[in-house]
């Protein structure tokens, strides 16, 4: 079965441009104008992997809007902003949002299309583990690769794919400082220095709600970030 894709762009000639490309990739697409259709669309159904603008129509940040819904819904479904917003603040605060990827308007399709592909290869990974590693246990970290769900100290951390994918990456070298390009590469993760940096701060924020005493990733200034066992 194709995977089912959803673009929410409310100029019209961009939004079936992005979906007469991935049509062509064997995808099906749903296309919405504003966060209302969307929303409505997403009730019914949702889809595998949302693409979202981050100004649409009337609401200067309503993809930021819609990123919220609908990672309330699904906490794993792949999410993309692809926007003509570049700067720095608008690409952190979409991975705040729970976005894993921040892409602008100016990206080329084939690299576009390679983001998508990279994104459901990870999802696939994790739905077909290999049995020995089904379980990472780190300290009271333990992580459930058939069910893609994280636990620290029993207690379920809301991850997106991109997080489980890094934090996996961290624990299972465990006292091993990884670079931000080893960890894109463990992580299976095509996205800049930054974005890392990012997605880091939000996975300290995510343990830290849960335990105010976690302090379990180290940055390593100049070399990268490692994970350290509370049980060490």
């Amino acid at each position: 079965m194709s995977r089912r894709i959803a673009i929410v762009e409310d100029e019209a000639a961009i939004r079936e441009n992005y979906a007469a490309v991935l049509r062509r990739q064997g995808y099906q697409v749903a296309t919405y104008a504003n966060r209302r259709e969307a929303m409505s669309g997403f009730e019914q159904r949702l889809p595998d992997l949302a693409i979202i603008d981050i100004g649409l129509q009337d609401e200067i940040d309503g993809g930021f809007l819609l990123c919220q819904s609908l990672r309330g819904m699904s906490p794993t479904l792949p999410i993309i902003f692809l926007t003509a917003r570049d700067s720095d603040l608008d690409t952190v605060s979409g991975l705040r949002m729970g976005a894993d990827d921040y892409l602008t308007k100016d990206i080329s399709m084939p690299h576009m299309t390679a983001r998508i592909s990279a994104l459901f290869r990870r999802m696939e990974a994790f739905s077909q583990p290999d049995d020995k590693q089904q379980q990472v246990q780190c300290g009271s970290l333990s992580l459930d690769l058939n069910r893609m769900q994280a636990r620290w100290k029993e207690l379920a951390v809301d991850l997106t794919v991109t997080e489980f994918w890094m934090v996996h990456a961290l624990a299972r070298f465990a006292g091993h400082v990884k670079s931000r390009q080893h960890l894109m590469q463990d992580a299976r993760v095509v996205v800049d220095d930054s974005t890392i940096t990012s997605h880091i701060k939000r996975i300290r924020k995510k343990f830290v709600q849960l335990d105010d005493a976690f302090d379990c990733i180290d940055t390593v200034y100049g070399m990268g970030y490692r994970w350290t066992s509370d049980r060490d």
